[in-house]
């Protein structure tokens, strides 16, 4: 099943993520009170809707209980920030990303229920996107508009098979450049060799292939 993610706020970080996380192939309502950020998103996302995230009976006729994590990007109004984590939280969502403008911020959405409070000058919507959607991510960059090189945790289907008999670059468009195991980056790694459960890969990938490490 597609996960199902809800993004509340679209400025520059907002739009972000609910752009990288429908490129990753899932499901995203996308929430504004500007009528421009939703039309900019209304062809991308899966739902775009010009709400007030602080009318409660509107926020959940929009399903945000259903959601398997919400994002509350809002820093330009601290009341509707705060709101907007509280009724997440209240309405059963496993997981709340709740951005913030600085320390005391901070606290006050630690305190109502975010799962995790970030500062987008620390880490990139993109980078949050991809942690999102699938736990075996450690680590993202951008290496440029479309290229992507993530760390990724290996599969267990990938456990005791060897590079060369997974043919991931011919399968699933994936570059293996070195694999990370007990803190040694092992670069052009031995193709022969049977895959321990506890490496890690860093690969680099198209964003339109992305899905596949998930």
């Amino acid at each position: 099943m597609k996960k199902s993610f809800a993004v509340l706020g679209l400025g520059k970080f907002g739009e972000s993520i609910a752009k990288e996380l429908t490129d990753a192939g899932c499901e995203v309502l996308a929430v504004d009170t500007n009528r421009e950020r939703v039309q900019n998103l209304s062809d991308i996302v899966t739902y775009a809707v010009t709400a007030d995230v602080c009318d409660t009976e509107t926020m959940r006729s929009l399903g945000i209980s259903n959601m398997d994590a919400v994002v509350v990007a809002i820093t330009n109004n601290l009341n509707a920030s705060i709101l907007a984590t509280i009724f997440a939280k209240e309405a059963g969502v496993p997981y709340v990303i709740a951005k913030s403008n600085d320390e005391i911020h901070t606290k006050v959405l630690e305190k109502v229920g975010a799962d995790k409070v970030i500062i987008p000058e620390h880490e990139s919507g993109v980078r949050i996107a991809h942690r999102l959607v699938s736990g075996n991510v450690l680590d993202f960059f951008e290496l440029s508009q479309r290229i992507r090189m993530v760390e990724i945790s290996i599969k267990p289907e990938w456990i005791g098979k060897s590079l060369r008999n997974l043919d991931l670059r011919q399968k699933h468009k994936i570059n293996i450049i070195a694999i990370r195991q007990k803190g040694e980056i092992i670069l052009n790694p031995d193709p022969d060799e049977e895959l321990a459960e506890d490496i890690t890969m860093l690969v680099i990938v198209d964003k339109e292939d992305l899905h596949r490490l998930f």
